[in-house]
């Protein structure tokens, strides 16, 4: 077994071109698209169940996001490794990290690195295909695997195989890789699909050891800092939290730039199976199954004289299209997307004008997901807010205070312990308690069900960045 490859899963993305679904607060690799009930995440962690061929699975992810993917990957029942980027720096330093964190196991293990929200649509061809790579990465090469195009992509770096690899890894299809190539207009795709080139999955497999040595070759400051990142680096409760000040010292640059297009370790294995990396609107109408117009319809919504159309509703808002052709139409709780299929590339500079703009719904949601459970803001306007707060069974807000509002709860299911300086008292469903502006408070909930209630700020601001915790569970400093 301890010839096992060693899966890490890059899971710090923001998919800004699939905004409206997909935001800073809940990337798109956190949300249900590709399929209704699990998330592209979910759906990577799946991937690598079996036991004789993959170890325990690592996550490298961002600060923000640790909470969701513990509990998305508890909601599976897949135990992982999960460390927390104190910012994000690209593709290499996360690697450099993942090969570091191996080989203080085992220098020799076998390291697949892999994204969080890519779509495979034949599990056991993937599983094939990262055993055969492996063949390979013994051997001491950086393999990566190269998809075979179903069309000619602009959206993908492409990349052009050179001859077979000696030995073994020959035998299994591995070839050395002549050179990569960005990402080219369809003219320039055409070209190069006809010359054998493939897509660029961004999927590499290496041995700890030789990807170590490659990086201290041709990127030692990223090495450099991700080995005194991972020093000095803490735990909390689950996660392991990298040193912010040594991993800031990381250039930012991808894996492909650092080391891949440098290293002549590098080899590539050409596959098959259905790949697509999500990125757009339109690509995902392209994984989507359609009805007979060719429309992907999903959540609350109707369409009449429609065709070759994505219609996205997952809120409660009905969503209806009359009378149009290749369009995306997106809707959530508090922002529309209308755009073509063709045009969905342009929904990340569209974003980007919005945060000039300091328009909020440009990164959350509505619905903010917290360690303790969620908040949705129900109304808010001129010194009042009004959301609608769950609480998991069990679980504790931190002990807090506001400097410039007060707030009203009220609970409408569950029981709710709530500490007011120095009271504690229990509100039941259909009461109230009153927490006046600069109270120290915590909200808790006891019981064996979710806890939901309706709180009404009232003050001069209501913002998130209002308060003090002066005690946290969560290990978190920040309105988070």
């Amino acid at each position: 077994m301890g010839d096992r490859i060693h899966p890490v899963i890059l899971c710090g993305g923001s998919g800004t071109r699939l905004w409206p679904a997909s935001r800073e607060s809940n990337p798109k690799q956190f949300i249900p698209l590709a399929d209704a009930n699990t998330s592209s995440f979910q759906a990577t962690a799946l991937r690598l169940r079996d036991a004789d061929v993959f170890a325990r699975p690592t996550v490298i992810t961002a600060q923000d996001a640790r909470f969701i993917v513990g509990e998305q990957l508890a909601a599976l029942g897949i135990a992982a490794d999960i460390l927390l980027e104190p910012q994000r720096r690209d593709s290499a330093a996360a690697v450099a990290v993942a090969a570091l964190n191996a080989a203080s196991h085992d220098p020799g293990a076998l390291v697949l690195i892999l994204a969080a929200d890519h779509m495979i649509g034949d599990t056991p061809a993937f599983v094939a295909a990262a055993r055969s790579a492996a063949t390979a990465a013994r051997d001491g090469h950086i393999m990566t695997l190269g998809i075979t195009p179903t069309g000619p992509a602009t959206a993908y770096g492409y990349i052009q195989p050179g001859e077979s690899l000696p030995g073994e890894a020959g035998a299994v299809g591995a070839r050395a890789i002549a050179r990569f190539l960005e990402k080219p207009d369809a003219g320039r795709a055409a070209g190069l699909i006809a010359e054998g080139a493939l897509w660029n999955s961004g999927y590499f497999l290496f041995r700890a050891d030789v990807m170590i040595e490659e990086l201290r070759t041709f990127a030692p400051a990223v090495l450099e800092a991700a080995q005194a990142a991972l020093e000095e680096a803490t735990t909390d409760l689950d996660f392991v939290r990298l040193a912010p000040a040594a991993f800031a010292r990381a250039p930012q640059i991808s894996i492909d730039y650092a080391v891949m297009e440098k290293t002549r370790r590098s080899g590539v294995l050409p596959v098959r199976f259905p790949w697509s990396d999500i990125g757009t609107w339109g690509a995902l109408w392209e994984v989507l199954e359609r009805d007979t117009d060719g429309n992907a319809l999903r959540g609350r919504v109707a369409v009449r004289d429609t065709r070759n159309s994505l219609v996205h509703s997952p809120a409660e808002i009905l969503t209806t299209v009359v009378g149009l052709d290749d369009v995306v139409v997106v809707t959530t709780a508090d922002a529309v997307l209308v755009t073509t299929r063709a045009g969905g590339a342009a929904v990340k500079g569209l974003v980007e004008d919005l945060r000039a703009r300091g328009e909020p719904e440009a990164d959350a949601h509505r619905l903010m997901y917290r360690p303790w459970g969620s908040y949705q803001r129900i109304d808010i306007g001129d010194r009042f807010q009004v959301k609608r707060i769950t609480v998991k069974p069990g679980a504790r807000l931190s002990l807090q205070k506001h400097y410039h509002r007060a707030e009203h709860w009220v609970v409408v299911r569950g029981t709710a312990e709530v500490t007011v300086d120095d009271r504690v008292a229990l509100v039941h469903e259909n009461e109230a308690i009153y927490l006046p502006i600069g109270c120290t408070h915590r909200l808790v909930n006891p019981g064996k069900i979710p806890l939901e209630l309706i709180e009404v700020q009232v003050g001069s601001y209501t913002g998130e960045d209002d308060i003090i915790r002066i005690e946290d569970v969560y290990g978190r400093s920040d309105a988070a």
